[in-house]
């Protein structure tokens, strides 16, 4: 019997491998580094996009540019109300080089230190328009917030017109001489007006210097006004003029010789009195009777800058009005 012998199998013997086999393709190569860029620029528009406001969102930002890109340090530098650049953020610390790279009009970034331009300058592309963006969508909502608080002081303006007016008026109707009563009327309005236009965010000023407005305003008076009242209070100059008006004028109608205002300010309170030597509150009528524009709205206006106005009886007779932050006299 035959019996068929194997034969063994025939070895292969590859050939070496060449740079060429063993090397990624530089296609390959851009195609990872695009991919690391567009992942950088993925997180830039998310942070930026989802961030609750500008100032958060670009910190962070800062930081992926930095830890990604290979820079020692960035900056972010924005325009501001003066026209100015300022610093508004960074992130790192080093020396090197300095690179300005610009966001638009109003922002700038600048690195310190060498990094790829590719990767930085992809997402920087990514970030300018999302940046003006929110910008613009910050600027609405602050308007739109002016706007709110505007309609706000306007309702309010309309039910104490209202409310004060109506005494004057009637009065004025059934006066044999209508002159004085229409005068408390129109001063009132001028009153309110005043106290409107000058808004939540208007410009303040020592309270000596707008008591110094307000007795002008009055005119010609006999009693006698002393005050240290140099401290500045965060209330804007129209809307602390009105309150002062109103209860010096009280004070006149009480009868007072004497009124002595006190202003001051600390770290964590501030405080305005008016002192007079006049009926007092026990006469009720006789000192409310003042042409101002009510003690009503002078607490409403209080109020809107976190203030609390109340009046209090004096030892020595007469009245005490302070105007403070936050508690009560």
């Amino acid at each position: 019997m035959t019996i068929p012998l194997k034969r063994p199998m025939p070895m292969i013997l590859a050939a070496p491998l060449s740079e060429e086999d063993v090397c990624v393709e530089p296609l390959q190569l851009a195609q990872i580094s695009d991919s690391a860029s567009a992942s950088l620029e993925a997180e830039v528009a998310f942070e930026l996009a989802t961030a609750a406001e500008v100032e958060s969102g670009m910190q962070r930002v800062l930081s992926l540019l930095r830890r990604r890109s290979g820079a020692t340090r960035v900056e972010w530098w924005a325009r501001r109300a003066d026209e100015q650049f300022r610093l508004c953020g960074s992130d790192g610390v080093g020396l090197g080089a300095h690179r300005l790279v610009s966001l638009g009009p109003e922002d700038k970034l600048v690195l310190v230190g060498d990094c790829p331009d590719s990767t930085f300058a992809a997402a920087v592309a990514v970030a300018a328009p999302i940046l003006r963006r929110r910008r613009v969508e910050e600027r609405l909502t602050d308007a739109a917030v002016a706007l709110a608080r505007r309609n706000e002081i306007l309702e309010e303006f309309a039910a104490v017109v209202a409310h004060e007016l109506k005494a004057p008026l009637h009065q004025a109707l059934v006066a044999d001489d209508p002159s004085r009563p229409v005068e408390v009327a129109l001063d009132l309005v001028d009153s309110l007006l005043e106290s409107t236009r000058c808004g939540v965010d208007g410009p303040n000023d020592c309270a000596a210097s707008c008591l110094e407005q307000v007795l002008k305003d009055l005119g010609p008076i006999t009693v006698v006004i002393t005050a240290e009242a140099t401290a500045r209070l965060p209330l804007p100059a129209a809307s602390l003029r009105v309150i002062l008006r109103n209860l010096l004028r009280n004070a006149l109608a009480a009868d007072s010789q004497h009124v002595h205002v006190t202003a001051v300010e600390s770290a964590e309170s501030w405080r305005l009195v008016v002192d007079d030597d006049g009926v007092g509150l026990s006469t009720g009528g006789a000192y409310l009777s003042g042409s101002g524009l009510g003690l009503s709205l002078c607490r409403r206006i209080a109020a809107r800058y976190g203030g609390v106005l109340e009046l209090t009886p004096r030892a020595k007779g007469g009245t005490r009005a302070t105007l403070q932050s936050g508690v009560s006299a």
